[in-house]
């Protein structure tokens, strides 16, 4: 079994935290029992060519410069997902991994995979995780807990699919922060693959990084978000997917991830939680709207 798996890492050696958390990551990567390649993707960040070769990581290593981005924007997802689809076309990989290099991916990870009957049979599908067990300053949070973020979706796909992937992002761009996990959900509705969430059977830690260090502040992040949104609605109208990937927020994600199969008692307390609130925010946003309007 080959895997292709597609991340890009933070710069070596400004936050020692940061460097941590990826070090515990890409351990957890090279201990799975399986053949896996990395995809790496970066933009001039320092240092991490040199960890990678140090490492003797097998991995495909791009560099894309930041004078190549627009204007103040540090790294793209969609370029990213570009380098990692030409690789999968042109060599032989069974699985297309993307993940955040923020999370302990657990050794036991593919063997429910590979148990899947939907394996046997060759059939296409994607596997993800939601939601992730957040630890902060060592602390876990609750498992039930509805946190944001999917950081990981296994693609099993054949290379006419990966080529049909490859050509619908011509309408995508990305850059910076958000939208990730909204877009890779819409295209399984565009690939028309089964999701798979097997929560249940497997807890994927998701460490909380050192954002000040790297100046990405909760502002930056919002500003970045809503710029990337009009971008995947741009990729949503000429795909002809629905527009409630971008607008319907995570009660819209939840919903296109639900599956009863999936489901066990504390994923049912994760939507639970989530869903118990909606009247509540969805108040909220119309008042912000009218109040906007007014203004």
């Amino acid at each position: 079994m080959k895997i292709l798996w597609m991340t890009s890492l933070r710069p070596i050696g400004k936050s020692k935290e940061n460097d941590n958390i990826q070090e515990l990551f890409i351990k957890s990567v090279t201990n799975l029992k399986s053949e896996v390649k990395f995809s790496f993707t970066q933009f001039d960040d320092n240092g991490v060519e040199d960890y990678i070769k140090s490492n003797n990581l097998n991995a495909i290593y791009n560099n894309i410069k930041k004078t190549s981005l627009p204007e103040n924007k540090k790294y793209s997802n969609k370029l990213m997902l570009d380098n990692a689809l030409n690789q999968f076309i042109d060599e032989d990989f069974d699985f297309l991994v993307y993940s955040t290099a923020d999370i302990l991916i657990p050794s036991y990870i593919f063997k429910y995979v590979k148990e899947m009957n939907i394996h046997k049979s060759n059939k296409e599908f994607c596997v993800l995780v939601y939601p992730n067990i957040l630890q902060k300053n060592g602390i876990v949070k609750s498992v039930t807990f509805p946190h944001y973020g999917i950081d990981i979706f296994i693609f099993k796909i054949k290379k006419d699919t990966a080529k049909k992937f490859k050509n619908s992002i011509i309408h995508w761009n990305q850059y910076d922060w958000g939208i990730n996990d909204n877009f890779y959900v819409s295209i399984c509705d565009l690939l028309d693959l089964p999701i798979y969430n097997i929560y249940k059977n497997v807890s994927i830690i998701k460490f909380e990084n050192d954002f000040k260090t790297i100046n990405e502040s909760r502002n930056w992040q919002i500003s970045s978000w809503k710029e990337n949104k009009k971008y995947f609605m741009n990729f949503l109208k000429k795909n002809k997917l629905s527009i409630f990937y971008a607008t319907g927020s995570y009660y819209y994600l939840l919903y296109k991830i639900f599956r009863f199969r999936d489901f066990n008692l504390n994923l049912f307390l994760v939507y639970f939680k989530f869903y118990l609130f909606f009247p509540i925010h969805f108040i909220k946003k119309l008042i912000n709207k009218i109040i906007q309007k007014d203004s």
